[in-house]
């Protein structure tokens, strides 16, 4: 959860080295705070870091960046977006950018080999998060559903291997993330992203955490809008649904991202990472305001944010 201060540390750091490339290594927080470093040197006027927030007008391409992921998650090495946390604000912001792309993706599963099971596990949810909503997502077309569903089948035939730290398991999650980073990219994110940015912002809670343990909630409320997409999920993450009625498919969708959330270790309440109850009404309201809940299948209130965030709550 790179911070506006991280930035603007990074900014003073660029400048007094000389340097003329940033070299990203790590996972999303590593890359997104390049591209907003890189972003303020080749557009000073952004240098206040709040301004991006959104489609900022830059100009200039970024200073280069050579991005080396060690993670299989956020697939920030491929993307035009970035998120930083204002902490005077408790919020966390998404800036969408073509002109912050790395140069370079040096996706290599080996740099991923040394994650423990728990990031590996988050990180990679935050993966088939990306997938889900990148195919579901108001914007999706016939392009992105391509890079989507291979997207979900190969997270969800990897993920376990990928947390045990076989060699198939880490190649698998290394290109399923890159593949779902080259789709949602085109067509933007929904509810579930909006709504654990805010956990992010006040908690300091793992990004892929907060998506892993919203996705199967928010997929329940969207079901209405998505059901023959998520008849196709299911179909992608290994379920027989021969002789299914479309509710039914659909609701496997659901249960195969829970079996897989629960097979892996992931926190399956809010109220086991160290939400507050009192919390919900002013994490559903900065959900609302997020930039990723319009993109969501089916329109949502902040009452029903609310609603969300109770039941993934008790």
């Amino acid at each position: 959860n790179p911070t506006i201060q991280n930035v603007q540390n990074g900014v003073v750091a660029f400048k007094k080295s000389g340097a003329d490339y940033i070299v990203a290594i790590g996972g999303g927080s590593s890359m997104d705070t390049a591209k907003a470093i890189g972003i303020i040197i080749a557009n000073p006027e952004f240098e206040d870091v709040r301004s991006l927030e959104g489609t900022a007008p830059t100009k200039k391409p970024c200073v280069p960046i050579i991005a080396v992921p060690t993670t299989a998650g956020t697939a920030a090495e491929v993307t035009i977006n970035y998120v930083i946390t204002d902490v005077e604000k408790k919020r966390k912001f998404v800036c969408v950018d073509p002109h912050d792309m790395p140069i370079i993706a040096v996706v290599d599963p080996e740099m991923m080999s040394s994650m423990p099971k728990g990031l590996t596990a988050s990180t990679g949810m935050d993966a088939l998060t990306h997938a889900i909503e990148g195919y579901t997502t108001k914007a999706a077309w016939e392009m992105t559903d391509m890079f989507h569903l291979k997207a979900i089948e190969l997270i969800s035939k990897s993920l376990r291997g990928a947390v045990e730290n076989t060699k198939e398991g880490r190649e698998g999650m290394a290109l399923g993330q890159y593949i779902a980073g080259m789709g949602f990219s085109n067509v933007g994110l929904g509810a579930v992203h909006g709504m654990a940015h805010p956990l992010g912002a006040f908690y300091n809670i793992p990004h892929g955490v907060a998506n892993a343990l919203l996705l199967p909630y928010v997929m329940e409320y969207n079901m209405p809008s998505s059901i023959q997409k998520y008849k196709k999920i299911a179909q992608a993450m290994g379920c027989d649904i021969q002789g299914m009625n479309d509710e039914a498919a659909a609701v496997a969708a659901v249960e195969s991202v829970k079996q897989l959330s629960l097979k892996i270790g992931i926190p399956q309440k809010l109220s086991e990472i160290g939400v507050k109850e009192e919390d919900l009404e002013q994490l559903a309201q900065s959900a609302y305001a997020d930039v990723c809940t319009p993109g969501n299948p089916r329109d949502v209130t902040v009452e029903d944010l609310l609603a969300l965030y109770r039941k993934a709550y008790i």
